[in-house]
């Protein structure tokens, strides 16, 4: 039995065979504008609609027709070496950052001190006390003529570390100068020289402070002004 369907875009009518109708749910393509619309649809009136126990589904084409530029998928790009070459530099890039940062995650992580310890002893670097500088500050200090002593003066200062951890104590650069704040004499003061070698490697307790006494000769200068930095040498 044949039907009559009609292009809705360009108004051709054509026959159909309900076979063809029943391929594909009733999608068909106009032989003129190749326009694809629903035949069951456009069937002209008057003309017998199959039902669906009358449709007999046609084979599949052996071919489908390409989809357009603009919906095909993109090929899948081909997984080469470069993934794995950027797993790599990032695991570089945190190596980097732990063996740089290595004080301070062993003095906010006390468990990664260990096997910090162990990476240290295989790659020739030293696991020491945190050391910043822009942490610590000087509560207090003065410079004054030793009383017993001529020629000699004492530097008594207060050094805190408002680091969450412990610090290593810092040198001292103690400068004098003169009436017109010219630098007459300059002198860096490390650790040792002005604590005890048991509290040196202990480190200024977190958010702890020190109290430093230093004497210097001074007999060779006529200074009337000093200032203290601290400093962690490179």
């Amino acid at each position: 039995m044949n039907l009559v369907t009609r292009c809705p875009k360009c108004a051709t009518a054509f026959r159909v065979l309900p076979a063809q109708l029943g391929a594909r749910n009733g999608q068909v393509r106009c032989g003129k504008c190749n326009t694809v619309f629903d035949g069951l649809a456009a069937l002209v009136e008057g003309a017998q609609t199959p039902k669906m126990k009358d449709a007999v589904p046609a084979p599949a084409p052996a071919t489908e027709e390409p989809l357009p530029a603009f919906l095909a998928e993109p090929p899948r790009a081909r997984r080469g070496p470069w993934r794995a070459l950027a797993l790599l530099a990032a695991l570089a890039l945190v190596a980097q950052v732990v063996l740089y940062f290595r004080s301070e995650i062993a003095a906010g992580i006390p468990m990664a001190r260990g096997p910090l310890d162990e990476a240290c002893r295989l790659l020739g670097c030293e696991l020491r006390l945190p050391r910043q500088v822009k942490l610590l500050s000087i509560d207090s200090y003065e410079v004054r003529p030793d009383p017993q002593r001529e020629g000699v003066i004492v530097l008594n200062a207060v050094i805190r570390n408002r680091a969450p951890f412990a610090q290593e104590y810092p040198a001292l650069q103690l400068t004098l100068t003169d009436d017109a704040n010219r630098e007459l004499v300059s002198r860096a003061i490390l650790p040792r020289e002005y604590l005890e070698p048991a509290l040196v490697s202990r480190g200024i307790d977190a958010g702890g402070q020190a109290a430093v006494t230093v004497h210097f000769d001074a007999s060779r200068t006529r200074a009337t002004g000093y200032e203290l930095v601290l400093f962690y040498p490179s």
